[in-house]
């Protein structure tokens, strides 16, 4: 795989991936990080780099690096009162690498998303990401509704978002395991899913367009939930 911008490569280096070799700008390759690369670095031109990362957003840097390894969703639930971040369908790429990056800072122990209809973790949303990806576990389900299942018999609250719902996103103490289900674009939660949950909390609105875009949901639902944890 190759990833590309100067976050996803520098946080490849630093996270559990191998990177076998990076490509860079001659500006690019004066940054500290580059010059004390433990990977071989290239100095080329941009033209090179974009055709390589197949992006005009690689920003002088992009990286050959291993496959990306999925972790395994028994290892999140397992987790002493986990906050896991699970995802319904979300398929853009942007989206996914945005709530991947919310996720990481506010110290979520995972993502889940499911194995079909969903976006998977691509160079695109390693750029999107800004690398996050590299530190945050992400595992994928066969099924979402069974995944829920599977999170209450272990312990855990699972709580999804949806507009409208009468339960204010701010009312609920989040201490302990919690999941944080969030819908695909444009369509939220899928009916079976939004059954699976615990309860369904909504976040208010108070301007005129009609809602928020998923990631920036994820963000307000993660830093709810993170308040009273250590």
């Amino acid at each position: 795989m190759i990833v590309y911008g100067r976050n996803p490569v520098r946080e490849a280096l630093r996270g559990r991936r191998t990177v076998h070799r990076i490509w860079a700008t001659k500006n690019a390759a004066r940054d500290e990080w580059l010059v004390t690369s433990s990977a071989p670095v290239t100095v080329t031109q941009a033209e090179e780099i974009e055709r390589r990362s197949g992006a005009a957003t690689h920003q002088g840097v992009c990286a050959e690096v291993s496959a990306y390894a999925y972790a395994d969703e028994g290892e999140a639930l397992s987790s002493p009162e986990p906050l896991i971040v699970l995802l319904d369908q979300v398929q853009d790429p942007q989206n996914l690498g945005a709530i991947c990056r919310s996720a990481e800072c506010a110290g979520a122990t995972a993502v889940v998303i499911g194995e079909r209809r969903s976006a998977e973790v691509t160079p695109a949303v390693c750029k999107a990401s800004a690398g996050a990806v590299e530190h945050l576990p992400i595992a994928r389900v066969r099924n979402v509704a069974d995944f829920l299942s599977e999170a209450k018999v272990a312990g855990v609250w699972c709580y999804g978002a949806q507009q409208g719902a009468p339960l204010a996103y701010d009312a609920i103490d989040y201490i302990g395991g919690a999941v944080l289900v969030l819908g695909g674009e444009g369509r939220g939660l899928r009916p079976r899913v939004a059954a699976a949950c615990d309860a369904l909390v909504s976040i208010p609105l108070r301007g005129q367009i009609e809602s928020l875009s998923v990631s920036a949901a994820a963000a307000v639902l993660l830093y709810a939930a993170t308040r009273g944890r250590t």
